[in-house]
């Protein structure tokens, strides 16, 4: 009976973890990936270009990555409970300020240097990694599984929810309101307390030092980069422009919002299939696979002709693919080199995600305002697809077997 006890208890602990987990996650990438829907009145409102709002968001998604790694070793160091709160606190205060924006300079530092940082401490990178280190290992893949599964359907409440704030009260309130939900959530992040308890069931020592060297010295780990770069490029771009791109081809904002909200609500069933697949089958083919059909997807909704019956199947195929990339590359970076600084090793590889994040954004203005189309990068990200594909294929994903000194405290 203790032991049944014992078991539902932690099963109880278990789930607190991944619903506060999951719904900080779901408010930051659901404001995020509402962020294409402000696009239009914005730039309308203020009279800018479209390159200078994907400059912007550009940014954001570089800082973002910029920051992982170091928010990643806070966390691993102090715990990511302080690090989700920091994000949170960043993140309200750049929806607020963006709201008052009189400039692209400004409104620059605001979406892309303060929302940038908040999304480095309230995403996947933190939370995954807090996650990994608080739940038993014969559970954690279904943890991830259903913390990424609430973070999508925070995303799907978020777009029709931001759509209906900017309809009734315009853009500028509907960030502020934005703003206080995001202060609200602080209290998720208080369960999140993974360093204290997790810190003596870590094995061997083995310091930050070394396992960046480690790290860095394994070639799998440069292709995971640089593969996933195309990942960032394809969605950023997407969730960015696809509402600009609709609105030009003649669709109706209704028809953009519901794209968008289709892309989370499958990415809910998406994520758990691939987190739970991930623990059956070699990870590294599932991601060639998913870049393989990303890339199709895009190329059949280029080429056939615009309207609600190609829009939403595309976004139906690429909300199940749409991020079956992060616990995926988190699992292989954990498989390979351990959960002990899977944070701040996680933090590196996004970065790459966030550096083709940040062309994808900034190129789908910079282009569209000098030839009046964004063709050209949908083929680029076709192609990154393809690319990304073969470059998983090759990667040793075994165990890094280390060498424990004689005497050393297991």
């Amino acid at each position: 009976m203790t032991g049944n006890a014992n078991q539902i208890g932690w099963r109880n602990r278990s789930l607190v973890f991944v619903v506060a987990g999951g719904l900080v996650m779901g408010l930051a990438l659901g404001v995020r990936h509402a962020q294409g829907i402000f696009l239009v009145p914005i730039t309308m409102d203020r009279a800018w270009s479209r390159e200078a709002f994907g400059m912007a968001i550009a940014v954001q998604n570089l800082i973002w990555g910029l920051a992982q790694p170091f928010t990643g070793m806070i966390a691993d160091r102090f715990g990511s409970v302080r690090v989700i709160i920091g994000g949170l606190l960043c993140y309200a205060a750049g929806l607020c300020l963006m709201a008052f924006a009189a400039t692209p300079l400004e409104f620059t530092l605001t979406a892309g240097l303060c929302i940038g940082f908040g999304l480095s401490g309230t995403s996947f990178g933190v939370i995954y990694g807090a996650l990994t280190r608080m739940v038993a290992p014969e559970h954690r893949s279904r943890a991830l599984g259903l913390a990424g599964a609430v973070g999508g359907l925070g995303q799907f409440f978020m777009v029709p929810l931001t759509q209906s704030l900017i309809g009734l009260f315009g853009w500028i309130a509907a960030l502020l309101i934005l703003a206080v939900v995001s202060f609200a959530f602080i209290p998720c992040a208080l369960p999140m307390r993974d360093h204290a308890r997790t810190t003596a069931a870590l094995g061997p020592e083995h310091t930050l030092t070394a396992a960046l060297k480690e790290a860095f010295r394994h070639r799998g780990f440069w292709l995971l980069n640089i593969g996933f770069l195309a990942c960032g490029f394809q969605l950023a771009f997407i969730a960015m422009h696809l509402p600009a791109y609709l609105f030009d081809r003649g669709l109706q904002a209704k028809d953009a919002v519901a794209g968008l909200a289709i892309i989370a609500l499958t990415n809910v069933a998406g994520t758990y299939f691939f987190v739970l697949y991930g623990g059956l089958y070699r990870r590294k083919y599932l991601l060639c696979v998913l870049y393989l059909v990303r890339s199709l997807a895009m190329a059949l909704f280029v080429l056939f002709p615009l309207s609600v019956w190609t829009l939403y199947p595309f976004c139906a195929v690429m909300g199940v693919i749409w991020l079956g990339t992060v616990p995926l590359t988190n699992g292989m970076i954990s498989q390979m080199f351990g959960v002990r600084y899977i944070t701040t090793l996680f933090g590196f590889v996004f970065f790459g995600h966030q550096l083709g994040a940040f062309f994808g954004v900034w190129l789908g203005g910079y282009v569209f305002d000098r030839t009046g189309s964004y063709n050209l990068i949908w083929f680029v990200g076709i192609a990154l697809g393809l690319v990304a594909a073969a470059l998983h294929f090759p990667i040793d994903d075994r165990e890094i077997r280390r060498v424990v000194p004689a005497g050393a405290a297991l």
